[in-house]
């Protein structure tokens, strides 16, 4: 398991790469969706904001869920009791985030 250790820490530090990529993507995307919707007076009764925030929504769900599965790889490399329990309380909240998120998405649609 040891020869694997560094080609696993790559993967783990790409994948917390992408994540963030990801959630600058959605974010950039997000902005110019909203200054283009403003610009053009295209808001009708608050809907279109409510399509770019599930859009948004939709970037950071991908991102959260990313970097959970980076995070239980990481803690597979190294399977400390210290490294499990900050595991459990990272997935925890980020469950717990990406929970509500999709449930906000869900009832605006």
């Amino acid at each position: 398991m040891e020869y694997f250790a560094p080609f696993i820490n790559i993967i783990v530090l790409i994948l917390n790469a992408v994540s963030i990529l990801i959630l600058i993507f959605g974010v950039v995307k997000a902005i110019f969706s909203f200054v283009k919707n403003e610009a053009m007076h295209e808001n009708k009764n608050g809907l279109r904001i409510n399509e770019i925030k599930n859009y948004l929504g939709s970037y950071i769900l991908l991102s959260l869920e990313i970097l959970i599965a980076a995070d239980i790889i990481e803690s597979i490399m190294n399977p400390t009791v210290q490294d499990i329990l900050i595991l459990a309380a990272v997935v925890l909240i980020r469950t717990v985030i990406s929970y509500f998120l999709e449930k906000e998405i869900k009832e605006v649609v």
